[in-house]
């Protein structure tokens, strides 16, 4: 949700934001028009209702003729007094129902465009040359199946396609990347967290997975509670209808949950492998902050991210995605794309998002200081997206003898092993 002082002070802006985002500014429009229905009838029912108590206290004290009076138009009243209740009521629901529909407001120099537009700010390490050190590279699925650390067929015949098991070395690798993460993240002053990964809808709802990204995430009818597509959702809700005294911020959390996605609209897209699966396991983290913070933090969020995949030892690049790429609650968002040998190009391993007050706003999540109380901002980053980081360790540290160079960083972790060989 956005601020309403920012709808009757400076529509514009959000009609740009809007435009950006590729959809339609009309809605703010709307917005305007629903604003001002719903402050009309909270204002005659308040005025009315005023009306009403008054004669309260009048009849106490009136008798006779005035009493009488006084009477009847507190019966005439009353019927008024409920239908404007219904009416406002009626005005506020258009009014969330509407402003739901909006993203949040596009921070000023993101890039302008669609899903190719992102602009790339920075490149970090240097692709291998495979060819000059005499062999082809295979894919992650190939060097996986061999050293009976992924197993496809199997996974598929327990859950259907895009599903998959990690077996052997191949879970030892993620339990030893869980343990990396969470290691760096503690020492960055996040506290752990294993959250549930069922959530009522309001918790989707509060978050904007709900909107467009509605198509993409797991339903549970029967108990009305929906799969997390990422820990966000948990993250978010955590602190929902409370409100943080400005001493307790920044809360820094960081989580390890599985994820669940349908991938919608993924149909024929990275159908090999583990790069684009119904179920994963991630490291998320999560920060609560003042507003005033948040773009300072979004940048902290960012360089944690490079860090973690610098110790890995893995070629990226990092890209300031376009406007028309944002997610419904992002304001702005860095994703770090790690480098696939097989492919020739960079593929998304890690994204942060700044949700300045968005969230916040539709979650109830306040600050109180010496302004008062205000809605906070909350900021969200992925540290291990774990078959991701599985994928890009396998491909960018082969050898030509099949075996995989594990990362120095990584190598406390698997027991001082410098190499993955089958065994």
């Amino acid at each position: 949700m956005i601020d309403p002082k920012l709808l009757r002070t400076d529509p514009d802006r959000i009609r740009r934001s809007q435009i950006a985002r590729g959809d339609d500014p009309s809605v703010v429009d709307e917005l305007v028009a629903a604003d001002e229905s719903r402050r009309h009838a909270i204002a005659a029912h308040e005025s009315l209702r005023a009306e009403q108590k008054g004669l309260g206290k009048k009849i106490a004290k009136a008798s006779g003729e005035e009493k009488a009076a006084l009477l009847a138009r507190t019966k005439e009243i009353s019927g008024q007094v409920a239908d404007l209740k219904k009416e406002a009521d009626a005005a506020e629901e258009r009014f969330i129902e509407l402003d739901k529909t909006l993203g949040n407001i596009v921070i000023d120099g993101v890039p302008a465009g669609g899903e190719d537009e992102g602009e790339v700010v920075e490149t970090i390490g240097t692709p291998r040359d495979f060819a000059a050190e005499g062999f082809e590279p295979k894919d992650h699925l190939e060097i996986g199946e061999a050293l009976g650390a992924i197993d496809m067929e199997r996974g598929t015949k327990i859950s259907g396609s895009r599903f998959y098991v990690l077996t052997g070395i191949g879970a030892q690798l993620e339990i030893a990347l869980l343990n990396l993460a969470m290691t760096k993240a503690a020492g960055w002053g996040f506290t752990p967290m294993i959250p549930p990964a069922l959530v009522k809808p309001s918790a989707m709802e509060g978050t904007g997975f709900l909107g467009q990204a509605a198509d993409d995430v797991y339903y549970l009818p029967k108990d009305d509670q929906y799969l997390v597509g990422t820990s966000e959702v948990a993250l978010a809700a955590f602190h929902s209808e409370e409100i943080l005294e400005d001493a307790e911020l920044p809360k820094r959390y960081v989580a390890f949950s599985p994820c669940f996605r349908r991938e919608a609209g993924s149909y024929g897209k990275d159908t090999r492998g583990i790069f684009r699966v119904h179920w994963f396991d991630k490291v998320e983290m999560f920060v609560y902050c003042l507003p005033e913070e948040a773009e300072a933090w979004h940048a902290k969020l960012l360089g944690f991210e490079k860090e973690f995949i610098e110790a890995l030892e893995i070629p990226f690049e990092v890209l300031d995605v376009a406007s028309g790429d944002l997610g419904l609650s992002a304001a702005r968002k860095y994703d770090c794309y790690g480098w696939l040998p097989t492919q020739n190009r960079y593929r998304e391993i890690t994204s942060t998002s700044n949700c300045t007050t968005f969230q916040a706003r539709r979650l109830s999540i306040r600050h109180r200081g010496p302004e008062g109380v205000a809605p906070l901002a909350t900021l969200n980053g992925t540290l291990c997206a774990m078959t991701r980081i599985i994928i890009m360790i396998l491909e960018n540290h082969q050898n030509a003898d099949g075996s995989v160079t594990v990362p120095v960083a990584l190598r406390p972790y698997l027991g001082g092993r410098e190499t993955l060989s089958r065994a």
